[in-house]
C-alpha cells in the first residue's frame, strides 16, 4: 500500500478524535467555561451539524477542484479550527471552532474514499478504503480516551492543540505524498442530491439512520457527567471507561457488518436496534452501580455502532433500485443523516438534562431507538411488498 494512504489514515484519526473526545470532557469544559452541561453538550450538536452541511454542500461546491487541493484545503481548515479551539477566549469562539472543524470533517470523508482508491489498483480499492477508515476506529479506541486523559490532566485546550498538531502532520504528509494527477471523478451536483432526496424509500432509511444513531447520542453526550454524578467515578476514571467503550465499538462495527452480510440488513438492524433500546433502558437502573455501569457501557458500545455497516449497505441496496445514477450521493447523504442524528440527539439530550435531569436521557434515547426499529420493520415490509408485486407482475 502506498505511504500516502497513511497520511489519509492519520487525518481520519485526528478527525475522529476531535469529534468524539468532547464527550469525555463535557463536565471539565462546562466548569471551566462557566456554562451549563446542556450548553457544553451543544458543542457536540454543532460539530455534527457542520458535518451534515459540509458533506453534501461543500463537496458539491468543490466538485470541479482537483482532489488533492480539496484535501489540503479541508485539512488546513481542520487545523485552523482546532487551533482556534485551543486559543478560544470563551464559549462563543469555541462554538465557531467546532462548526469549522465539522465542515472540514464532512468534506474529508466525502472525498477521502475517492482519493484512497485513486492511490491503488482497482483490485485493492476496498482495502485502501478500509485502511483509511481504520483511522476512525483507532480514534475511538485510543484517540478519544487519550484525548480525554490529556484534557483532564493538562486542561481541555491542550487536547485541541495535540489534535491540531496531528492534523498538521497529516496535512504536510498529504502535501508531499499524495500525487497531483489523481483521477478526477465527475462532480456530485446539488441537483443530483436533491433527486435522491425526492425518493421516499431513501428518505425512510435516512430517518432510520438519524433516529437509530441519534437515540444513542441523547444519552452518550452526557455519559461523563452521569459517570461522575450518578455512578460516583472520579473524573480521572472517565478516560479508562471511554477506552472500554471504544474497544466495544470496534468489535460492534465488525460484528454488525458480519450480521448484515449473513442475514441481510433488515434482520440485522432489527436485532441491533432492539438490543440498543434494551441496553439504554437497562442503563437507567445500572448507572447507580459502578461495576454494573461499566458492564452496561461495554455492551452499549457494541450495539451503538453495530448498526453503521447495515445502514450503509441498505442505503446502497435501495439506491441501486430507486436512484441508480446517484448511488454515491445516496451513500454520502446517509453519512449526513448519521450526523443529523448526532446533532438532534445531543441537542435533545441537553433539553432533557436542563428540564428533567441526567438520568432521563437513557430511557428517552431508548424510545427514539424504538422509533427507528418500527421504521426498519416498515421498510422491510415495503421491500417484501415490492418483491411480491414483481413476482405477480
Amino acid at each position: 500500500m502506498p505511504i500516502a494512504l497513511f497520511a489519509l489514515t492519520l487525518s481520519a484519526f485526528a478527525i475522529g478524535t476531535t469529534e468524539f473526545v468532547i464527550v469525555g470532557l463535557i463536565p471539565t469544559m462546562a466548569a471551566d467555561l462557566g456554562v451549563s452541561l446542556p450548553s457544553a453538550g451543544l458543542l457536540v450538536s454543532l460539530y455534527a451539524l457542520g458535518v451534515a452541511v459540509g458533506a453534501p454542500v461543500l463537496t458539491a461546491l468543490t466538485g470541479n477542484w482537483k482532489r488533492k487541493y480539496v484535501l489540503l484545503a479541508v485539512m488546513s481548515l481542520f487545523v485552523a479550527g482546532n487551533l482556534l479551539a485551543w486559543q478560544a477566549p470563551g464559549y462563543n469562539t469555541l462554538v465557531l471552532a467546532r462548526i469549522l472543524t465539522g465542515l472540514a470533517h464532512g468534506v474529508f470523508f466525502s472525498i477521502g474514499s475517492t482519493i484512497a482508491t485513486g492511490l491503488v489498483s482497482k483490485q485493492k480499492a476496498a482495502s485502501a478504503i478500509a485502511i483509511m477508515f481504520t483511522g476512525l476506529t483507532v480514534a475511538l479506541v485510543t484517540g478519544v480516551p487519550l484525548g480525554t486523559y490529556i484534557g483532564q490532566t493538562f486542561g481541555w485546550q491542550t487536547t485541541f492543540l495535540v489534535v491540531a498538531v496531528l492534523g498538521l502532520i497529516a496535512l504536510i504528509g498529504s502535501a508531499f505524498l499524495v500525487p497531483n494527477n489523481l483521477k478526477q471523478p465527475p462532480a456530485a451536483k446539488l441537483s443530483a442530491q436533491l433527486k435522491v432526496l425526492a425518493q421516499p424509500r431513501l428518505l425512510l432509511v435516512y430517518a432510520i439512520t438519524a433516529l437509530g444513531y441519534g437515540g444513542t447520542f441523547t444519552a452518550f453526550t452526557y455519559l461523563a457527567p452521569i459517570l461522575e454524578q450518578v455512578s460516583g467515578f472520579e473524573s480521572s476514571a472517565v478516560s479508562l471507561i471511554m477506552l472500554v467503550y471504544g474497544v466495544s465499538v470496534a468489535v460492534g462495527n465488525i460484528w454488525g457488518g458480519k450480521m448484515a452480510d449473513s442475514m441481510g440488513p433488515i434482520k440485522a438492524l432489527t436485532i441491533i436496534f432492539a438490543g440498543l433500546a434494551g441496553i439504554l433502558l437497562v442503563f437507567n437502573f445500572t448507572a447507580v452501580n459502578p461495576i454494573a455501569a461499566v458492564i452496561t457501557i461495554l455492551v452499549w458500545g457494541a450495539f451503538a455502532f453495530g448498526n453503521v455497516p447495515g445502514l450503509q449497505v441498505y442505503v446502497v441496496k435501495l439506491a441501486e433500485k430507486y436512484a441508480p445514477d446517484g448511488i454515491d450521493v445516496a451513500s454520502g447523504l446517509n453519512i449526513a443523516a448519521f450526523n443529523v442524528g448526532i446533532a438532534l440527539g445531543s441537542w435533545g439530550g441537553g433539553h432533557i438534562v436542563a428540564k428533567a435531569g441526567l438520568m432521563h436521557t437513557p430511557w428517552v434515547g431508548a424510545a427514539i431507538v424504538i422509533l427507528a426499529l418500527l421504521l426498519t420493520r416498515l421498510s422491510g415490509a415495503l421491500d417484501n411488498k415490492s418483491i411480491a408485486h414483481l413476482k405477480t407482475a
